[in-house]
């Protein structure tokens, strides 16, 4: 069974221009741009016949290629991180049974939630695309909050049926809770960890389906399937002690890389 790991990478973000190229400073001090560390978090996954970088612009893909890795041009016309994937997909010449996008913001990513991800869609046939959740410790949840008062989009929430098939995706906190929570305590919220798996017919369809109004409002492409009536499978992953966060914006190098210092991340 064929897998695909396509990291998207645009320079052009409108909340964050040339976020692929940012600097990140590891536990050794040991210098490497965003795009490099998402490659190499894919780079570690079993179970991968092939990684590349799918991106529009010569400054990302010349940076790539220095580090090793294959890159794949696509065009300035793709909305997100799925376009960039289906497109990239088909200029490979397809014949891949599980496509994962990997996004090129969140370097911390374990390789077993993606080693679960592919697991978890292999074993639910009625579902089209998958992707993980991780329930929040009350610290998690807190930074979320605290993102929301301050104005600013941090991580996106997930709820989902008892069957894992997604309801609903929301840069709010859903579900609501008025609760407090110890750093270290489970709670009611679920983390959506940006990374997808697409059975190949799925995302190929996905391009030529209109832009949804929940789509347009939240800016979370996975809304697109919801929309469309496609079965999105949320996989419950765990920490496993291991700290997560997605680089967003600008205020979120300093935290992600306190969490690489503290976690020993070269």
């Amino acid at each position: 069974m064929p897998v695909l790991i396509v990291i998207p990478a645009r320079y052009a973000s409108s909340r964050y221009p040339g976020k692929p190229l940012v600097s990140l400073t590891g536990a050794t001090g040991e210098v490497q741009t965003l795009i490099e560390r998402s490659w190499r978090a894919a780079m570690d996954v079993s179970g991968v016949d092939r990684v590349v970088v799918a991106t529009d612009d010569d400054r990302i893909r010349t940076v790539a290629e220095a580090f090793g890795a294959d890159v794949v041009m696509t065009s300035e016309a793709c909305q997100n991180g799925t376009e960039r994937c289906a497109e990239a997909h088909a200029a490979l010449g397809g014949g891949y049974d599980v496509v994962v996008n990997l996004q090129g913001d969140a370097p911390l990513t374990p390789s077993w939630f993606i080693e679960g991800l592919v697991a978890g869609l292999n074993a639910a046939p009625d579902a089209e695309i998958a992707t993980p959740v991780l329930r929040c410790d009350g610290a998690t949840l807190s930074g979320f909050l605290e993102d929301r008062k301050a104005g600013r989009v941090g991580g996106t929430t997930a709820v989902f049926a008892a069957s894992g098939h997604a309801l609903y995706f929301s840069k709010e906190v859903i579900p609501f809770t008025n609760e407090t929570y110890a750093d270290d305590a489970d709670t009611p919220v679920f983390h959506h960890v940006g990374v997808y798996a697409y059975r190949p017919d799925a995302l190929a369809a996905y391009p030529g389906w209109a832009v949804g109004p929940l789509e347009t409002l939240e800016g979370l492409e996975q809304l697109r399937f919801l929309e469309n009536g496609r079965q999105v499978l949320c996989v419950e992953v765990e920490a496993r002690g291991r700290q997560f966060w997605e680089l967003n914006n600008p205020a979120d190098v300093p935290k992600i890389e306190a969490m690489m210092a503290e976690m020993g991340v070269a």
